[in-house]
């Protein structure tokens, strides 16, 4: 069976993560997301899977290369060109995306599942295209329910006694929302749908295909089922699918590494001295990790591989990418640390080097200088810097 991750957006609601980093590769505890998605296609028989990329497309495709590895076969529609030899990502759309696919070759001849390559989910699919193809639909939504309160952070559904879609609205305000039911992006389509999408143009699956379908009557529904859907698009998204995992409250995902004591899993030949470190679980520590005498750790936390936490550092309910450096005096709570970037939970960002304390929060490759200069005390007080 055939299906396709949508693979091309630039991620903008993310950054600085995918800046450097595509969006189906963010890690969750360094495992892809996109790898998630693709075990689970393969779990339920599709193992034929058409990616389009753009974006950091060969971080993409020099992970994933032809599939073999993991199973399944892939292969990749690139979107975009060269300027003056210069990769030029230029995005399609969702729809626009299937349908060169479709004309460089067909593709798509017979029912085929569409997801974007940004959440974790544990969805039945075998169970979702036998109602999908029992209701004779040419594309359905898998839908998923939330309480009305959140429904203004998603793009709600509307559809009729016969789970027929009707409507769709954007973000809508709770005391304007005709339903709770939300657009997952996760999509079956038919091969007969791809004839409403233009060739050679950008168009899209949500703001341009399924409305269409809508005015013209086309055999298009929605269903809602219970799964679990942890979506990464923005910084609090991802923010709330790593500590999920840490509490093992996200079903399909595992912690990595060994447990070397209760809640605390750690990589490969991480260096600490567990009688002169103050951690408590949930906390992981990748692979090459140094953690100094006297640095506390309070999960939920993940800190990558290659890392180091100075002594007298503190990280609490925070995610620390690979080589970072967490000098003498550090104390970051509820922060995500990127490279030269410092992230609250609600996206809000330093850029470390501007605001020069990259001697404090740094990269462990680099060479720090012999004497730090802090000249932004007001900044450093938003990290939550406590010199010693």
């Amino acid at each position: 069976m055939k299906a396709m991750i949508l693979a091309a957006g630039k991620g903008t609601r993310i950054r600085p993560i995918t800046y450097t980093i595509p969006k189906p590769m963010i890690p969750i505890l360094q495992k892809p997301v996109m790898e998630f998605l693709v075990e689970l296609l393969r779990q339920h028989g599709f193992d034929e899977i058409m990616v389009n990329v753009s974006h950091l497309a060969k971080e993409i495709e020099d992970y994933f290369r032809d599939g073999q590895r993991f199973g399944v076969q892939i292969a990749y529609s690139f979107e975009g060109r060269i300027v003056e030899g210069e990769l030029m990502g230029e995005a399609l759309g969702s729809a626009g995306g299937m349908r060169r696919i479709q004309d460089f070759y067909p593709f798509f001849d017979d029912t085929f599942v569409v997801l974007c390559g940004d959440a974790l989910i544990d969805l039945d699919l075998t169970q979702a295209v036998k109602w999908h193809r029992e209701k004779g639909s040419i594309a359905t939504v898998i839908m998923k329910s939330v309480p009305r309160e959140e429904v203004s952070s998603y793009g709600v559904v509307v559809t009729d006694e016969n789970n027929r879609i009707i409507a769709f609205q954007e973000k809508p305000p709770v005391e304007e929302a005709l339903s709770t039911d939300i657009n997952t992006g996760i999509y079956i389509f038919e091969p007969e749908v791809l004839k409403y999408i233009p060739s050679g143009k950008e168009f899209d699956i949500g703001g341009q295909l399924f409305p269409h379908l809508v005015e013209i009557g086309a055999p298009f529904y929605g269903i809602a089922m219970d799964f679990q859907w942890v979506d990464i698009g923005k910084v609090p998204d991802y923010w709330r699918a790593i500590r999920g995992v840490m509490l093992g409250e996200v079903k399909n995902v595992r912690i990595p590494g060994q447990e070397v004591k209760p809640g605390v899993y750690t990589g490969l030949n991480v260096a600490v001295n567990w009688d002169k470190v103050d951690i408590q679980g949930p906390v992981y520590i990748g692979g090459m990790t140094r953690i100094e005498d006297g640095a506390k750790i309070i999960g939920p936390t993940a800190i990558g591989p290659n890392c180091c936490v100075c002594r007298g550092a503190t990280v609490e309910n925070s995610v620390i990418f690979e080589y970072s450096r967490l000098g003498q005096g550090a104390r970051l709570v509820d922060k995500l640390v990127f490279g030269r970037y410092c992230i609250d939970k609600t996206g809000e960002r330093i850029d470390l080097e501007a605001a020069a304390l990259d001697w404090l929060i740094t990269d462990t490759r680099k060479t720090l200088p012999n004497e730090p200069a802090v000249e932004h005390q007001a900044i450093a007080e938003l990290l939550g810097v406590e010199e010693i």
